[in-house]
């Protein structure tokens, strides 16, 4: 399968500026100003997911389809957070963990489904790093996440998703995280792994985003900072044309 959102996002290693969408917090009228103001801001990719699932993906995808023209990613949670009506998904294993369903588990239940649908997979690492907060992807997958300060476990486990083959390395700190990724962890991630990284977990300020970008990453994924305030995504995403 080819990978024509991959290149177009990456080509040139360009900062980009991802906006995540929980179908949970973001629905209707809500949703609808939030994308009002994510085309706008020029958003470069949008994530559809979240630990828990009420809501069908698909109505949320639906929606953001009608309202944005920007590329939309699953980013699942579990596996009724698929659908063929995406652009493609994030294919997360979970790296930093060691639940075997996170792992392969349930990509295997989902592979058939995803041949079938068409859409672009990105081969995703996952780590997840202590943020100061127990987050929602710490409690429903039942691992712990990386240590802040063991950084040369974080890079080696890096390391080692990029030699498996993975596409992407994602940094979390967790939604809604106290402390976000610090910028060291971020900086000797970048000079041992040479695939994009995106950096996400309670990023809340465009300071924040500098600092991230200036770090190394190659992008950043925002998402609780616009639940509570969608009008802060054109300050936010502005960062990325300083670089």
């Amino acid at each position: 399968m080819s990978s024509n959102f991959y290149n177009t996002l990456f080509q040139g290693r360009r900062k980009i500026f991802a906006l995540l969408i929980d179908p949970e917090n973001q629905s209707g009228e809500k949703l609808v100003r939030t994308l009002e103001v994510a085309s706008q801001a020029r958003v470069d990719v949008i994530l559809a997911g979240g630990s828990l699932t009420s809501r069908p993906i698909e109505e949320t995808i639906v929606s953001i389809k009608a309202h944005s023209d920007c590329p939309v990613f699953l980013f699942p949670g579990n596996l009724l957070q698929l659908s063929a009506k995406a652009d493609g998904i994030l294919l997360l294993s979970l790296l930093s963990g060691r639940n075997p369903e996170y792992l392969i588990g349930n990509h295997v239940l989902a592979s058939q489904f995803l041949k079938r649908s068409g859409i672009e997979i990105i081969p995703t690492g996952y780590l997840l790093i202590d943020g100061h907060h127990l987050s929602s992807v710490e409690y429903i997958s039942n691992t712990r996440p990386i240590p802040s300060d063991k950084t040369d476990i974080i890079v080696a486990t890096a390391l080692a998703g990029e030699q498996l083959g993975l596409k992407l390395i994602y940094l979390e700190a967790g939604s809604g995280a106290d402390l976000r990724i610090k910028e060291n962890i971020i900086s000797q991630v970048r000079n041992t792994v040479e695939i994009p990284i995106l950096v996400g977990g309670g990023i809340k300020t465009p300071g924040d985003i500098r600092s991230i970008y200036r770090a190394g990453a190659d992008g950043v994924v925002v998402g609780s900072a616009v639940e509570a305030d969608y009008r802060i995504l054109t300050d936010l995403a502005a960062v990325r044309d300083e670089f």
